[in-house]
C-alpha cells in the first residue's frame, strides 16, 4: 500500500516537471545567483544572465554576439584553452580556473564549468557556461598557505625545541631544533621528557591535566648514556585547540586538543650556575675553615694553659692548708700568677670567633655530596683515588643546614683522603653511598685505607686527638667538628666496628 502511494506520487511529480512552463526555466536562470552564459559552437555569446553581467561588468547588449574571449586575459596559459577545447570537441564537460578581465580592466579568478548542449541527434548546438568568481577564496587559501609557511619557517628557525603531541601523547609535529635533539640523544626524547616531568614535578605536572590545561615553565634534567652528563631544560606546555573542519562540525562545534611542548636547553646556564655555586661554596668553606682553625688554635692554647694553671691552683691550696706563716709571700706570688693566668685565659677565650649561625632549609643530601666531591676533585686526582659514587635515586629531602652539612661531608672525605695517602696499598678507593631509611637518610663514607684500630674508634671524636703523625698539621678537631654538626641535626655518627679492612663512617640525619 505504501509503495503504491510512493509510486503514484513520483509519477505525479514527473508529470508536473514535464508540463512545467518554459517561463519557469527562464525565470530560474534569470534569477540564479551564479553567472550563466550560453554560446554557440563558435563561442559567441547568445545569452548572459544578470549575475553574469554583475560579475563581468558588461551589460547584456555589450555581451550578446561577442566572443567569450572578450573576458580572457593573457596570463592564462594557452595550454589551458587547448585542454578546454579538446574536451568540448569530444562532447565532454570541462571545469577549471581561468584568469578573466572585467570591463573596467580589473582581473579576477573564475571557476568555470562548460557543458555541451546536445540536440536529439547528439550533436552539440550550444555551450552552457557556469561562471563563479573565486578570487577571494583563492586569496584566502594562499594567505593561509603563506601564513602556515611563515609560521613553520619561524618555528623551524627557533633555537627552542618544539613538539606538538596529541591526546594519545604521540608526536604529530616537531621543529628542526627538536629533530636535532633527537639526533643528539640517539632516540625520541618525548617519553623520557614526560617521565621526567612526572617524576621531578609531581605537584605541578599531571599528564591528564596538562593535556587539557598546559603547564608553566619547569626545569627538568634528562640523563643520556650517549652524552654522559645530564642535560637541563626549561620546559613549558601550551594548549592548542583545533576546530573540526568536517561537515558534521558546522553546527555542532567539536575540537581536538594538542599540547605544544617547548624545550629550552639551559645545560650551559646550569653548569655556570653550578660552577658559581661551587666557587661560592669553596670560598665560604675556606672562610669557615680559617675561622675554625683560629678557634682550634685558641682552644688548644687555652687547653695547654689550663693544665699548668691547675697545678698552680693546687699548689696554692696546699700551701694554705699547711698554715705556714712563712708562706705568706709564696701565697701572694701564687695569687698573682693565678690572676695573670686567668686573665690570659679570659683574653684568649674572648678572641675565639663566635660560631656561625646558619638557617635551616630543605636540602637534598645527594646534591650536597655531589658538590663536596666536585670541590675535592683536584685532591682526589692528585692522590690517584677513585670514587665509587652510589646515591639512591629520588632520595627524600630533609631539613638541614647546607653549609654545615657540606663541612661535615668534607671533613669525612678529607679524613678518608688523608688515610689513603698514608696507606701504601694498591687499591685507593672511596665509596660514598646514600639511602633512605624509615626515619632518616643514611650516608656512608668508606675508604680502602688502613682503618682505625678498635681501641681508637671512640677516642677519634675527642678534641685534639689524632691518629696522624705529629708535625703534619693535624690538631685532631676534624671529627669533633663533624660530630658537632651531626648533633646540631639531631643525627647519629658512628664508625662501623665490624669492618675488617678500611674504614666506614655512617651518618644518619633524621627527616625532621
Amino acid at each position: 500500500m505504501c509503495e503504491s502511494g510512493d509510486l503514484s506520487m513520483a509519477m505525479e511529480l514527473k508529470t508536473a516537471a514535464e508540463t512545467l512552463p518554459p517561463e519557469i526555466f527562464r525565470l530560474a536562470v534569470e534569477q540564479a545567483a551564479i553567472a550563466i552564459s550560453i554560446t554557440d559552437t563558435r563561442a559567441r555569446i547568445v545569452y548572459a544572465n544578470p549575475c553574469f553581467e554583475q560579475v563581468t561588468g558588461y551589460d547584456a547588449a555589450e555581451l550578446v554576439g561577442r566572443n567569450q574571449s572578450i573576458l580572457s586575459y593573457k596570463v592564462t596559459p594557452r595550454l589551458v584553452y587547448e585542454s578546454l577545447w579538446a574536451r568540448l570537441n569530444a562532447g565532454e564537460s570541462w571545469n577549471g580556473l581561468l584568469v578573466n578581465r572585467r570591463k573596467n580592466g580589473s582581473r579576477y579568478l573564475a571557476d568555470i564549468t562548460i557543458t555541451p548542449v546536445l540536440n536529439a541527434a547528439r550533436e552539440t548546438t550550444h555551450y552552457l557556461g557556469l561562471h563563479r568568481d573565486v578570487t577571494e577564496v583563492h586569496q584566502l587559501e594562499h594567505e593561509l598557505i603563506n601564513q602556515r609557511a611563515l609560521i613553520e619557517s619561524a618555528v623551524d628557525a627557533a633555537q627552542v625545541a618544539m613538539v606538538l603531541i596529541n591526546q594519545q601523547q604521540q608526536a604529530v609535529l616537531s621543529n628542526r631544533s627538536y629533530k636535532a635533539l633527537q639526533l643528539r640523544l640517539k632516540n625520541d626524547p618525548l617519553n623520557q621528557l614526560l617521565a621526567a616531568l612526572t617524576q621531578q614535578w609531581p605537584n605541578h605536572f599531571q599528564s591528564d591535566k596538562a593535556r587539557t590545561q598546559g603547564f608553566p615553565a619547569l626545569e627538568i634534567t634528562m640523563e643520556s648514556s650517549q652524552l654522559g652528563s645530564p642535560l637541563w631544560f626549561s620546559c613549558s606546555g601550551s594548549l592548542i585547540e583545533e576546530k573540526d573542519t568536517s561537515a558534521d562540525g558546522y553546527f555542532h562545534n567539536q575540537s581536538n586538543h594538542y599540547l605544544l611542548i617547548t624545550l629550552q636547553d639551559i645545560t650551559s646556564l646550569k653548569n655556570q650556575q653550578s660552577q658559581l655555586r661551587l666557587s661560592s661554596l669553596q670560598a665560604l668553606l675556606a672562610e669557615r675553615e680559617r675561622v675554625q682553625s683560629v678557634r682550634e688554635a685558641l682552644s688548644g692554647a687555652i687547653y695547654q694553659l689550663e693544665s699548668p694553671l691547675n697545678l698552680i691552683n693546687a699548689a696554692a691550696r696546699l700551701v694554705e692548708r699547711r698554715n705556714n706563716n712563712d708562706a705568706d709571700g709564696l701565697l701572694k706570688l701564687l695569687g698573682e700568677v693565678q690572676q695573670a693566668g686567668r686573665q690570659a685565659l679570659d683574653m684568649l677565650q674572648s678572641c675565639i670567633p663566635a660560631p656561625t649561625e646558619e638557617a635551616t632549609q630543605v636540602v637534598n643530601i645527594n646534591d650536597l655530596l655531589k658538590n663536596t666531591l666536585s670541590l675535592l676533585t683536584p685532591r682526589l686526582l692528585a692522590a690517584g683515588i677513585t670514587v665509587d659514587w652510589q646515591p639512591e635515586n629520588q632520595l627524600p629531602s630533609i631539613q638541614g643546614k647546607p653549609t654545615g652539612l657540606v663541612t661535615l661531608f668534607k671533613q669525612l672525605l678529607d679524613n678518608a683522603i688523608d688515610a689513603l695517602k698514608d696507606h701504601k696499598g694498591s687499591v685507593r678507593e672511596i665509596r660514598v653511598t646514600t639511602r633512605s631509611l624509615e626515619e632518616a637518610v643514611e650516608i656512608r663514607v668508606e675508604d680502602s685505607g688502613p682503618g682505625i684500630p678498635s681501641q681508637d674508634q671512640l677516642k677519634v671524636f675527642e678534641p685534639f686527638y689524632t691518629t696522624r703523625s705529629s708535625g703534619k698539621g693535624h690538631l685532631g678537631m676534624g671529627l669533633t667538628l663533624a660530630q658537632d654538626i651531626v648533633n646540631s641535626h639531631q643525627g647519629l655518627m658512628e664508625i662501623d666496628p665490624d669492618l675488617t679492612h678500611g674504614c666506614v663512617i655512617k651518618v644518619l640525619i633524621p627527616y625532621v
